[in-house]
């Protein structure tokens, strides 16, 4: 999913390196009305982005196996 990659990573460089997204402002960015059915999507792709880091409490995290809220940065 080449176009959910690209929206990943867009936002991620919009906020810099020093600032997090949650994955959920990717989801509404794409589907405003049914966002929530594009999570689990975001989470995987965002898995398999080596320029993408996910990060839970502070400690990266593997974004598909996380349970509860995490946060997208650049590595």
């Amino acid at each position: 999913m080449t176009w959910l990659r690209e929206a990943i990573l867009d936002l991620a460089l919009q906020r810099g390196r020093d600032k997090s997204l949650c994955p959920s402002e990717v989801a509404r960015a794409l589907e405003p009305e049914d966002w929530q059915a594009l999570m689990p999507e975001v989470r995987r792709v965002a898995g398999g982005m080596p320029e993408i880091m996910a990060t839970q409490n502070g400690v990266e995290v593997d974004p598909v196996a996380a349970r509860g809220p995490i946060r997208l940065r650049l590595r």
